[in-house]
Parts: C-alpha cells; structure tokens; sequence
C-alpha cells in the first residue's frame, strides 16, 4: 500500500522550508551535519500528523509549522543520540551521525537540536505546545531506561511492554498529534481526543515495528536485530510465557550469551512462529490501530479525516 498525502502536499513543502531555516548554525562543522541529517531524514510521518491532527481540527497557521519542526528537531536529536547509545554505524540505510562523526559530535549535535526545538517555541510563545511535547521527550527517555533495565534480565511482562512503547514511541506521536489539533483549535478537549488518537497509532506502529525482526524483507535493519540487542519484543514475550520451562530457560540463554550466533537467532525466530508470537502480535497490532481509527470516527467525514485513515493503515501495512 502507498500513502499519497496529497492533501498537505502544499503545506508539507512549506514545512520543509521552515525545518530547513530552524536547523541552520553558524559553525561551520554543525552546518555541515545539519545539512547531511536533513538530507538523509525519513518519511516525515510526524509532521504529516501535526499538519493532517491541524487541518482535521481547525485551519492550520503558522503555530502549526513552528510545531511540525518542533517535533521533527525532538524526533531527529532522539535518533541522532540513539545511535550512540546503541553503537549504530547504520540508519535508514545511510551512514549515522555516529558512523561518521563519533560519539562527541553526535551527543552535541543532538543537543543543539534539542536546544532548537525549544527555542522555536520559547520565541514565539508557544507554551502549550512545548509543555505536550517536553511531556514526550520525557516519557521517551523514561521508556528507553526502564527498557534497558529489562533487557539485563531478560524479565519483561506484557504490561510492561506496553509501557515501554507507550513512552518510548507513543508518546512523541501522541504530543504530535495534540500539539498540531491545539495550534489549529486551541480546544483542550480535540487536542485530548487526537493526542489518544495518536498514542494509539504509535503503540501499532511499534508493533509493526517488532514484527520487522520476524520476516525477510529488507526494512532498513537485519533481521533478528531486535533479538541480537536483548530487546524483548512482543512476539518474544508471548512465546517466552507460553513455552515450557526447559525451552524457556534455552531461549533466554540464547538471547543473553548466543545472540550473535546466526543459527541460534533463527532457531528463536523459529520458535517464535511456531509458538503464535506472530499472529499474536499482529491481532494486537490491529486492535490499537482499530482503536485509533474509532477516534477518527467522531470527526465529520472530510478529505482529511480520509487521509488519517489512510496514513493509519500505512503504518501497519508498511514494508518499513
């Protein structure tokens, strides 16, 4: 399935010329990275969101642009940083800030872009909006701690799963979708409505995410990457609750000290199918994205609410 966004098509070239302008430095070295970020940044589902959660709750104006680069200059900064965190010589196919820069660089430039973001808004008074998104940065690394605690122990319910996600992905499309519905509407009751309504999509995006490490297509990380880095996944922490004992205690030894082994990291991916992790996954992955898609229920049919729908459905169908 390919998302057409059309409808924004117009405000996303203005969107891009603003984030261009908000990442510019006078170092030249900033410069020069800045410039190799933008060049090299994804899809820009995120500030789709902001601009499609604006339109389909009032008009969207100039606030809506300043919170569209916000919560691209949070979501660049929180890659850029990630990649040192995890040691990533790779992101979306290219080259890292890490890979070419080092750890030094990469941790100030993520910074700068930080320090930005919160600029952006300070100048111009959008107080509301920074106070939604800061709430994401802090869930995010709320999420990214209580996921690397989990991981030394190879220990992780479902709920807390849940939890990980909800603030480690969730949150930043969630304050996404709130901060575009207030620039547009100022209502506190739709910027509510469509922050759940993004917290929703992001939870099935993650899932969608997990299932990645399971199939064979080519998305931008190897397969069984999730499980070379610890990372107790959804098809995992079902299979793992519901297998025996003795392969329990064998699947958790593989992950801890085997997690490089080829053959071992196919024997739990295996397993994994065999068990229903999958399915299980998946049937999870298409009761939040029903969940969101119910929120946009309670918006007039519009264009716009028919874009959302669609761009909901991409994130669960993508093939990266």
């Amino acid at each position: 399935m390919n998302f057409s966004a059309d409808i924004i098509a117009k405000e996303l070239a203005i969107f891009e010329l603003r984030f261009k302008d908000s990442v510019q430095s006078n170092v030249p070295l900033l410069d020069r990275i800045l410039k190799y970020v933008v060049k090299t940044k994804g899809k820009q589902l995120r500030p789709m969101f902001v601009l499609l959660s604006a339109k389909i709750a009032g008009e969207i104006n100039e606030s809506t642009y300043r919170a569209a680069s916000l919560v691209e200059l949070l979501h660049t900064a929180s890659l850029v940083h990630d990649d040192v965190v995890d040691e990533s010589f790779e992101r979306r196919n290219v080259f890292s800030v890490f890979a070419l820069w080092k750890s030094k660089v990469s941790v100030l430039t993520g910074d700068y872009l930080l320090a930005k973001g919160l600029l952006l808004s300070l100048d111009n008074d959008d107080f509301k909006i920074l106070q939604l998104l800061s709430r994401a940065v802090k869930e995010m690394s709320e999420g990214e701690l209580l996921q690397l605690e989990k991981s030394r122990s190879i220990n992780l319910d479902e709920e807390v799963y849940f939890q990980i996600i909800k603030s480690k992905t969730a949150s930043l499309l969630a304050s996404a979708c709130a901060a575009g519905a207030y620039s547009a509407s100022q209502n506190l009751e739709i910027t509510e409505k469509l922050r759940l309504f993004g917290e929703y999509t992001g939870i099935a995006f993650q899932i969608k995410d997990d299932l990645f490490d399971y199939g064979t297509e080519d998305v931008g990380k190897p397969t069984g990457n999730d499980i070379k880095e610890k990372k107790l996944t959804l098809p995992l922490i079902f299979t793992l609750n519901k297998v025996d004992r003795k392969l329990k205690k064998e699947l958790i030894y593989i992950i801890k000290n085997q997690n490089r082994n080829k053959e071992k990291v196919n024997f739990v991916i295996k397993t994994v199918e065999n068990y229903g992790g999958i399915a299980y996954a998946v049937e999870k992955m298409d009761y939040y994205r029903d969940k969101a898609l119910q929120i946009l229920l309670e918006f007039p049919a519009s264009e716009v609410r028919d874009t959302l729908t669609n761009l909901v459905n991409y994130t669960t169908v993508r093939k990266k």
